[in-house]
């Protein structure tokens, strides 16, 4: 294993796409799993598991031969998973759920207000454009990720984006005096 391992670091810092994609069959799950035990998210694994690789092919030519491949690409994703961590912990959504989560305590537990605000987030919805209403519908109620949307609708990615994005804010609007539901509704996963 460690000349085969040697070989393909010689033939990845001499540019060999084939070594790269040897190395990607012997790694890429055991990275993925790595990634699965601190985000949860398939997606964003996935996606670190590629950003990992790409970051090994723009550095191939660093790389020398008393380096391990698997503590390289290991450490590697750590890198990328502390980022994706730091990242998360200081965006907006987040910091609108720990205000949300402040805010719990001064909610009543009354079934009656969560039912009248479903029957009005329904009634919102209904009041958008079809288009609208139905990319809504399959993104926060079938959770379905756009690209999905997109196929099953037959229209563009960033369109389903656009609708997306322009049904969520009619809805906010009309819907700002019971906004902490609309956020547990849309928000928390």
């Amino acid at each position: 294993m460690l000349h085969d391992e040697e070989t393909l670091i010689r033939e990845l810092t001499n540019d060999s796409q084939r070594a790269l994609s040897e190395i990607y069959k012997l790694y890429a799950s055991r990275i993925y799993s790595f990634g699965l035990r601190y985000c949860k998210s398939h997606e964003k694994v996935e996606e670190l598991v590629s950003d990992t690789f790409l970051w090994l092919w723009n550095n191939r030519h660093n790389i020398y031969m008393k380096h391990s491949l698997k503590s390289i690409l290991f450490l590697r994703m750590r890198h990328f998973l502390i980022n994706n961590y730091r990242a998360t912990i200081h965006s907006p959504e987040y910091e609108n759920y720990l205000e949300y989560r402040e805010s719990l305590a001064n909610i009543p537990n009354d079934p009656l207000e969560y039912d009248d605000f479903v029957r009005r987030l329904h009634a919102c919805i209904d009041a958008l454009p079809p288009m609208q209403a139905k990319v809504v519908r399959m993104a926060k109620f079938d959770l379905l990720d756009n690209r999905t949307i997109a196929e099953q609708l037959g229209i563009a990615e960033q369109t389903v984006k656009n609708l997306l994005s322009l049904g969520l804010k009619a809805m906010r609007r009309q819907l700002h005096d019971a906004s902490y539901l609309l956020f547990l509704l849309f928000y928390v996963n």
